[in-house]
């Protein structure tokens, strides 16, 4: 099942829930999705190209010029963004620039809106690389996956396209000294014969011990929203979030469901 796909780099504003209105910036590809992952739920549809594709990543002087037009525009019409959000057709920090677009980035939101906020919502893989992270910490929100308790589940939801595990994640996730948002997305179903659960109390434990050792700022729980690529996935109650999200208070940290 194909998915939605963003059709601009800098798309918005939109009224966001979580983030006020925001500001979208696609670092990917127009036409594909590029990501690390491979999740069961993605609104983009599954990871992959077709034979003799080769997707096109805009340059980062191109999405320089991209958010400056935009900006500019944006000022003329005194409509200020509260956030200015990666996110877009996949894993944004896969963006070979991503550093460097990061600044640039920084240099025109101080130019043009300085009160709004910089955004990026991550998969957490790229976590290995010292620029990415560099990056990451020079903004206003990192907000990062977290699907499982285990390994199994992990690999089950999230199928990352390396050999990289949870223990991996949480550990880079550590790194950030509780300076991020954790995401995390329950769901329950099947894929083929194998049935898919990450709301468990074996699931739900372990997620609440990998909690502990990140200590994020906050932690964002979500039902499926949109179409998926798999229609066998179920959609969480609003209700059994909630009681999750207890849990996670209980513990310390401070929870807020999306529904």
């Amino acid at each position: 099942m194909s998915g939605f796909l963003f059709d601009e780099i800098v798309f918005g504003p939109v009224k966001s829930r979580r983030f006020g209105i925001s500001l979208g910036i696609n670092l990917l590809p127009l036409d594909s999705k590029l990501c690390s992952y491979d999740c069961i739920y993605c609104e983009c549809g599954l990871t992959g190209h077709k034979a003799g594709h080769k997707p096109r990543l805009f340059a980062a002087a191109e999405i320089k010029n991209s958010l400056q037009q935009r900006f500019k525009a944006l000022a003329e019409e005194l409509l200020a963004p509260d956030n200015i959000t990666f996110a877009g057709n996949g894993e944004p920090t896969l963006h070979p620039e991503f550093a460097t677009i990061i600044d640039d980035t920084i240099a025109l939101r101080n130019c043009y809106f300085p009160k709004a906020k910089i955004t990026v919502l991550s998969n957490a893989t790229m976590l290995n690389r010292p620029a990415v992270v560099e990056a990451l910490k020079k903004i206003d929100n990192n907000v990062l996956k977290l699907d499982a308790g285990t390994n199994e589940t992990f690999r089950a939801i999230n199928r990352p396209l390396s050999p990289v595990t949870l223990e991996d994640v949480v550990k880079r996730l550590m790194g950030f000294g509780g300076d991020l948002t954790i995401q995390t997305l329950f769901l329950r179903g099947s894929i083929g014969d194998k049935r898919i659960d990450n709301t468990t109390d074996k699931e739900v434990n372990l997620w609440l011990e990998h909690l502990s050792r990140i200590r994020p700022a906050l932690v964002m729980l979500y039902p499926i929203d949109r179409r998926t690529p798999f229609a066998t996935l179920e959609k969480v109650s609003e209700n059994e979030l909630k009681v999750l999200a207890e849990k996670v208070e209980a513990i310390g940290l401070k929870a807020e469901v999306f529904y």
